[in-house]
């Protein structure tokens, strides 16, 4: 009963942390913020990112509201995370573990967008599609440079083959434990 309520709260909350994360990297890479996809996160982040902003001050390219929001709610959840373990930490460490989870929250939520990215590529020429456009616009910059080092082979494209398989090694490497995963 305890391993089930932990997952269900670290998931949920890590669900909730990747809205922040989108909304930063979303801003970050100039996405259309009047695609549905985009106002849905927006929506869902603003009442904790407008009062942050009227104290924090704004970045020309770093929507810096939205990355102290994230930074806050990330140290509070793994805090509490830490807490329901049985274990205490110090504050160097507590915001090592931070570093890490957001590191592996990134790169978990780029193989999960490269990999719908890639579905939505075999089945989505016929017509427009918000999420597909959204999801162009977060995986190209990821997906450009390895285009350049691997090209098509017969009309194939193993760039998202090969950044999931970076990522996916990031991931491993991120030196997190497990039940923080």
């Amino acid at each position: 009963m305890e391993d089930s309520l932990f997952f269900l709260i670290r998931t949920l909350t890590d669900f909730y942390l990747l809205a922040f994360l989108l909304r930063f990297i979303l801003q970050w890479i100039k996405a259309d913020f009047y695609n549905p996809l985009t106002q849905a996160i927006v929506k869902i982040t603003s009442p904790l990112v407008n009062p942050v902003r009227r104290v924090v001050p704004a970045s020309k390219s770093i929507d810096t509201a939205t990355l102290v929001v994230l930074i806050t709610l990330e140290i509070i959840v793994t805090w509490v995370l830490i807490t329901l373990a049985g274990l205490s930490v110090s504050t160097f460490p507590l915001l090592l573990l931070v570093l890490y989870r957001l590191v592996g929250l990134a790169l978990w939520f780029y193989s999960v967008s490269i990999f719908m990215y890639v579905i939505l590529s075999w089945f989505g020429q016929h017509g427009y599609n918000p999420i597909s456009l959204v999801l162009n616009q977060l995986n190209e910059p990821l997906l450009r440079p390895l285009r350049r080092m691997l090209p098509s082979i017969a009309g194939l494209d193993f760039s998202p083959m090969l950044a999931l398989i970076l990522l996916q090694a990031g991931l491993m490497a991120v030196p997190l434990p497990n039940f923080l995963r």
